[in-house]
């Protein structure tokens, strides 16, 4: 996987988080308006049941259920508190080359780490199923 493509390092900034709020429930007089969501790292992902569902895009965590106070970058320090984006004390403009390096390799094990961890959950699910097929056949 290229560290430094358009595609992975677009959710970096603001605007184009910004841009995925298309539908987001919570606006004026609201705590995590879409902007605010934007500014701490989120980004809308929308099913048709969560329509409030947004997922950071550094971390991958992703939270629904969405409360008109809810303080965006509180919620994702509180879920998230290894979260490096959420943490960072500058602009991601006024990042050196370095600074982004280290920071994109960080997100890196977020991404690797989810899709072990799916990878992991199919085998586990293939395993019980065959489990019980085992104890069918045995009990036949």
């Amino acid at each position: 996987m290229d560290l430094f493509t358009y595609e992975e390092t677009k959710m970096y900034f603001y605007e184009n988080r910004l841009k995925t709020y298309s539908g987001w429930p919570f606006e004026d007089g609201c705590a995590c308006t879409s902007e605010n969501m934007a500014k701490a790292g989120f980004i809308h992902t929308p099913s048709e049941n969560s329509p409030d569902t947004a997922q950071c895009f550094f971390c991958l965590k992703e939270l629904e259920g969405w409360e008109p106070e809810d303080d965006p970058v509180k919620e994702h320090k509180v879920h998230s508190p290894a979260c490096s984006f959420i943490t960072l004390k500058k602009s991601v403009n006024e990042l050196t080359v370095e600074e982004v390096i280290k920071l994109q390799k960080e997100r890196e094990k977020f991404l690797v780490k989810k899709k072990c961890n799916h990878i992991i959950e199919r085998f586990e699910d293939a395993a019980k199923s065959r489990r019980a097929e085992l104890i069918k056949m045995a009990m036949d």
